[in-house]
């Protein structure tokens, strides 16, 4: 893939996972009000901050053509996110005293799944 399709690949991706957050959030807020809706786009934005910070490290294996230094490099970016997303919710848990637990994961799980399925469908058209 050439830079400016893996660009294309993430930016589309990152904006996706916005939309899937901001979706969960407004469903939520009509349900259960906006101490659960806040607490859902902080879900979300743990997976965000994270997967744009392990397209940063990702970006890096660009130019690369051997596998293994490529394979590693995934596996950094990676931990990067995962790492993110623990810093992110510690933070969360520790600071926001009307956290509704439920709407964080169902904000969380939306901004993922919807992470691994905008990637996937962005890497087939690319490919």
């Amino acid at each position: 893939m050439s830079a400016s399709n893996t660009s294309d690949v993430f930016s589309k991706m990152l904006k996706i996972q916005l939309i899937a957050t901001s979706a969960v959030a407004v469903v939520i807020f009509l349900f259960f009000g906006l101490h659960a809706a806040i607490s859902a786009v902080l879900g979300g934005v743990s997976v965000l901050v994270g997967a744009y910070l392990a397209s940063l490290v990702a970006r890096r294996a660009e130019g690369l053509t051997d596998a293994s230094a490529i394979l590693v490099n995934l596996l950094k970016a990676e931990a990067v996110k995962i790492i993110v997303i623990i810093a992110v919710l510690m933070i969360v848990f520790v600071f926001y005293k009307q956290l509704v637990p439920f709407a964080l994961i169902a904000g969380l799980a939306a901004a993922a799944i919807f992470s691994g399925a905008a990637l996937s469908h962005q890497v087939k058209r690319v490919i």
